[in-house]
């Protein structure tokens, strides 16, 4: 049998080919030929085949055996699926059966995911060196030398808590007080830092000789990790759609609780990171051969995190992603993306936000109090409000001489309602600055000239 590698290109352009899910949107016949491009070198028509190859971490190492594996990783991986799964059971049955129940060991074959996530160092040396993950620290962002280098090759229950515990001993905690309120804020959060290691671990490609990399300095950090994303995942979507590379590692993970099945690991990163007012996970930097992710450490707004403490627990507690997502946007006074508007209304509900006019939104007056900016909140409802009347009145004069018909009006400001146009345009009458003649949607607007 051919390896991607052997195939001829010309031959692949007209080819017909089965490939998996991840591949096709239906899993059918895909023609090779309507997603070739000129552009599409053989490296990567090898790495279109790998992916819809098995998954490697359910691959057995043929040389590898159940010494290879630390009892103290598998008892540690024991320990947290009885934990989580409240199983008493999982905690008599030997390790043999445990690994196999786990499918960690398949008939008595040891998986890379098991070398992976139990794996001594020198078997992991022997049969799997990629597997490792190298942490490196540089005391400014112009340090090119590090100040500190560790490597960490051993089995991923071996190192899971000392990794966090290395950078932990480099986190500054950051004091915010104002008034009663204080809060402290560690400059990476340990739920976002974990998660995004165990997506570095769970969805890496093994395939290729590098190493998962974690550089951190005192307010950002960077998590590198071999291959792209993989197939139907991107930066854009990422929070909507779950595609493990290393399915039997994820599995295990979820087994034991480190991660949700549902796949919400990136839903937290954000959901942290806006709680915490800093910027959201970076994926920006992300191409066909790794993962880039890029966390900010520093607040970007106090105030802001007094405003959420104000809001409650309990009313956090039942907040999506997206209530989060849009949240953020209108702190930020970023557009809002269409896709999370049908969460606006709750938002509107419950006095987080206010509506200025059909799409737009700034926080509550509460936050504007905690600010001392209640004047700042005045002026970004009224201003909005005066600009709009401005606006039609604009219009109105410029077509002073044939009249403007409701129906113009309502394009000079498409984002508001018919209601909210016709409104402004009854405070403009009452004002004495406009008047109609005619009746009706045939009625045409004039300017009062004095």
């Amino acid at each position: 049998m051919m390896t991607p590698a052997e195939y001829d290109i010309d031959v692949i352009r007209g080819a017909t080919f089965e490939l998996p899910m991840s591949c096709s949107d239906d899993g059918g016949p895909v023609n090779f030929s309507s997603i070739y491009s000129g552009a599409r070198t053989p490296d990567l028509l090898k790495r279109i085949f790998a992916e819809s190859g098995p998954d490697f971490s359910a691959e057995i190492c043929p040389s590898a055996s159940q010494g290879d594996l630390s009892s103290e990783a598998i008892e540690r991986f024991r320990a947290r699926w009885h934990k989580k799964s409240g199983n008493a059971a999982l905690l008599e049955i030997p390790l043999s059966q445990l690994l196999e129940d786990a499918e960690l060991v398949v008939d008595g074959k040891i998986t890379y995911a098991a070398l992976i996530l139990f794996g001594t160092k020198k078997a992991l040396g022997k049969f799997l060196a990629q597997a490792e993950i190298v942490h490196e620290y540089r005391s400014t962002e112009a340090s090119i030398p590090y100040q500190q280098r560790y490597e960490f090759r051993e089995g991923f229950f071996l190192i899971h808590d000392t990794l966090w515990e290395t950078i932990n001993l480099r986190n500054d905690i950051f004091h915010y007080q104002d008034g009663l309120f204080r809060q402290d804020i560690a400059s990476f959060n340990e739920t976002v830092v974990r998660e995004v290691i165990l997506n570095a671990v769970s969805h890496r490609d093994y395939r290729l000789a590098g190493s998962v990399f974690i550089r951190q300095f005192p307010y950002r950090m960077e998590i590198l990790s071999p291959g792209g994303f993989p197939p139907g995942i991107t930066a854009e979507n990422i929070l909507w759609r779950q595609s493990p590379r290393n399915r039997r590692i994820a599995e295990a993970f979820a087994k034991c609780g480190l991660v949700e099945r549902s796949g919400q690991g990136a839903n937290l990163m954000f959901e942290e990171c806006i709680k915490e007012s800093k910027p959201a996970p970076d994926f920006s930097d992300t191409d066909d051969f790794q993962v880039s992710v890029t966390l900010q450490g520093k607040v970007q707004d106090p105030l802001f995190l007094q405003y959420l403490e104000q809001i409650g627990r309990e009313t956090l507690a039942s907040f999506t992603t997206t209530d989060f997502l849009l949240l953020d946007a209108i702190h930020q006074e970023k557009p809002l993306l269409q896709a999370y508007k049908d969460r606006l209304p709750r938002l509107l509900d419950i006095g987080v936000v206010e509506r200025l006019g059909k799409g737009k939104c700034v926080l509550s007056k509460r936050f504007y109090t905690l600010a001392g900016k209640r004047g700042v909140h005045t002026r970004k409802k009224g201003l909005d409000r005066k600009t709009n009347k401005a606006l039609l009145l604009s219009h109105i004069a410029e077509n002073r001489k044939t009249g403007s018909r409701l129906n113009e009006l309502l394009q000079v400001l498409p984002s508001l309602t018919n209601y909210q146009v016709q409104t402004l345009l009854r405070e403009l009458k009452k004002e004495g600055i406009v008047y109609t003649a005619g009746t009706t949607r045939a009625a045409l607007w004039y300017p009062r000239d004095e």
